[in-house]
């Protein structure tokens, strides 16, 4: 069911998609988008407010009994506080910009965003933490 809708978004956007048909419009609009992403979160740190950057050196105590399993906890996000209503909304529509984008990208290439999904999701659970991402 769920490559259904996969696969509806990804004609959706294949008939959508009108002006920027060109590689090259679509590479710099996918690029666009991933700075108007940036933008909002910063916008959403030093205009608003909600949340806020502490950022340090990442810190592991040299410690050789930490565990793989532990090792998250002993990683920063450096991210404080909760995105208000307003910047998640921006957010929300920047990043689903970005993946109109990406899905164009596919589309061009004649790649599956849901077969690419799955591969990367198969990966992540055959390697789990060993990803190192």
């Amino acid at each position: 069911m769920k490559d259904v809708i996969f696969d509806d978004f990804q004609n959706a956007v294949d008939d959508c998609l009108i002006r920027h048909r060109s590689l090259l419009d679509i590479m710099t609009k996918l690029q666009e988008s991933e700075g108007r992403i940036n933008r909002a979160l910063a916008k959403s740190v030093t205009n608003c407010g909600c949340i806020k950057i502490e950022a340090e050196k990442q810190s592991m105590l040299n410690n050789d009994s930490i565990d793989i399993d532990d090792l998250k906890n002993y990683l920063n996000t450096h991210l404080k506080g909760n995105l208000c209503d307003n910047c998640r909304e921006v957010l929300e529509r920047e990043l689903g910009n970005n993946l109109f984008y990406l899905t164009s990208l596919c589309n061009l290439l004649d790649l599956n965003l849901y077969d690419i999904l799955l591969k990367e999701y198969n990966k992540i659970n055959t390697l789990g933490k060993y990803t190192f991402r």
